[in-house]
């Protein structure tokens, strides 16, 4: 049972908001809330927000938790993208976190993220690495965790996306605020729909998220060097489609183009390199060896001196690509699980 503690600085605890979007995620939603009322940081509140999710996520949340700080949001279906947008309309924190439904927390994870923010005033996102664990939660003794620790810019960001997965940061609400926009439609109060991530980007909208903020704000990416979020890997995922993932961050690519052009047209090159490898290794994952060799060849194609940085990466995702439709089916799921 961890020590439950506050943060005290300035005698002030400052509320954090954490939301987390659910749609079909009856399998691990009783896994992702207990890891965020199990946090040693206890002013919190949890907007649990229904996707109009078709399974018994929502009921299971009603039936297995009565904490005061919980409260669901339900809104018709917008996916990841809007429902994170609606958590985020109404959230009361001076802080937001974000937890995927499918994902779980270290019990310190908050407090680790507030004690840095208020140490350091210029912080607008904090983010952790991740420790990779299976469809039973099982570590697969993997980290996703950034190659750089400080010191990050914009391109760092665009390009690596060190934050790496959406249940990762703690961002100050006042940042978000800032790289907000409205579109045409409306909320069912008849107002502006404010928008902070992107509802047209099916997926990379996380990636899009993180680079407006690094170009539009002064806000500061800081890293805490250890594993406080359980980040779930699985084949049924939007993770899982490589085909639309890249469709989608082109799209990115081309929103980028619109509003920071010399900045797209400096670091796409090398950001797409870096996507193609990204999605390679993910088709390694599933065992599509064809695909994953495709995506490398593009990969080289577009910026051969890109895949220079993390060039043992290059070579073991190029080399298991090429294995993978070669070997026998035995030895197939050992590489899948090592090249994470």
């Amino acid at each position: 049972m961890p020590k439950h503690t506050n943060i005290e600085t300035n005698k002030s605890t400052p509320l954090v908001s954490v939301v987390i979007p659910v749609y079909n995620v009856e399998q691990y939603i009783e896994k992702a809330l207990s890891s965020v009322l199990a946090q040693t940081y206890l002013n919190l509140e949890i907007i649990v927000v229904d996707d109009q999710s078709p399974d018994q996520s929502i009921a299971l949340v009603k039936q297995k938790f009565s904490d005061p700080r919980l409260r669901i949001v339900q809104q018709k279906n917008r996916g990841l993208a809007g429902a994170r947008n609606t958590g985020i309309r109404n959230a009361n924190g001076e802080y937001i976190a974000f937890l995927d439904s499918d994902d779980f927390w270290q019990a310190d994870k908050i407090e680790q993220h507030i004690r840095l923010m208020q140490a350091e005033p210029n912080c607008g996102v904090s983010f952790c690495s991740s420790l990779f664990v299976d469809e039973q939660s099982q570590s697969l003794g993997r980290l996703q965790a950034p190659k750089k620790k400080h010191g990050f810019q914009a391109n760092d960001i665009f390009c690596r996306n060190p934050i790496g997965n959406g249940s990762v940061p703690v961002i100050r609400k006042g940042v978000l605020q800032q790289i907000a926009f409205t579109t045409d439609d409306k909320t069912d109060n008849g107002l502006p729909y404010i928008q902070y991530f992107d509802e047209a980007l099916r997926q990379s909208e996380d990636v899009d998220c993180w680079t407006r903020i690094a170009l539009l704000t002064g806000a500061q990416f800081h890293y805490i060097d250890k594993p406080l979020t359980n980040y779930r890997l699985n084949t049924g995922g939007l993770s899982a489609d490589v085909d639309k993932q890249f469709e989608t961050w082109s799209a990115l690519l081309v929103k980028l183009e619109s509003y920071a052009p010399r900045f797209a047209k400096q670091y796409g090159p090398i950001a797409k390199a870096f996507q193609y490898r990204y999605l390679a290794r993910r088709c390694v994952f599933q065992g599509q060896g064809k695909l994953a060799l495709s995506l490398m060849w593009n990969a080289f194609k577009t910026s051969p001196l890109a895949l220079t940085q993390e060039l043992r990466k290059t070579i073991e995702t190029s080399v298991a690509s090429l294995g993978l439709a070669l070997m026998p089916q035995a030895l197939q799921r050992k590489v899948m699980n090592r090249i994470i």
